[in-house]
């Protein structure tokens, strides 16, 4: 029976110092300056808000609707649905050192022989994930789909994003 106590104080004790975790914790891939994390462990405090999938603005009106010339590359179009994230997350009170969470969507660029343009990805990913201004990096998947719901689309982005609570 006094081992069954101990085992429960011990036990209320964690999860009263866990309880009381103001960061979320974030494992980088070993060796790597990669910007992304193998995992990423979220104090049970915090609360978590799920961002539903994201597509690109046009970025060239006059070519032809639901072209890929309309929205651009790869680039252009993380770009845009990075930028259009970033305001969603702030309409939330959040930013990009919150999200521990993205999964990437991606058309294979008919102008690459139908080849994802998985550089022009991160060349857009990383101007807003592990900078020196925002170096948080959260987990992230990319995956490669046949199409997207926007004719033209080559990258849609989904986010999760948890802000930990803060001891007053």
């Amino acid at each position: 029976m006094k081992k069954n106590a101990t085992t429960l104080i011990a036990a209320l004790t964690f999860a009263a110092g866990a309880a009381g975790a103001q960061d979320i914790r974030r494992t980088a891939i070993p060796n790597s300056n990669f910007p992304i994390s193998v995992a990423v462990s979220v104090p049970a405090t915090a609360s978590t808000v799920y961002f539903s999938g994201v597509l690109p603005d046009v970025a060239n009106p006059a070519a032809p609707k639901g072209s890929f010339e309309s929205f651009g590359d790869t680039q252009t179009q993380a770009l845009s649905v990075l930028r259009k994230l970033q305001a969603a997350l702030k309409n939330e009170g959040l930013d990009f050192g919150d999200v521990v969470q993205l999964r990437v969507f991606l058309v294979g660029d008919a102008r690459l022989d139908g080849k994802l343009d998985f550089n022009g990805l991160n060349a857009a990913y990383s101007q807003f994930f592990g900078t020196q201004q925002q170096p948080a990096k959260p987990a992230r998947t990319a995956l490669q789909v046949v199409a997207l719901p926007l004719p033209g689309a080559l990258v849609e982005i989904d986010l999760v994003a948890a802000k930990a609570a803060r001891n007053n």
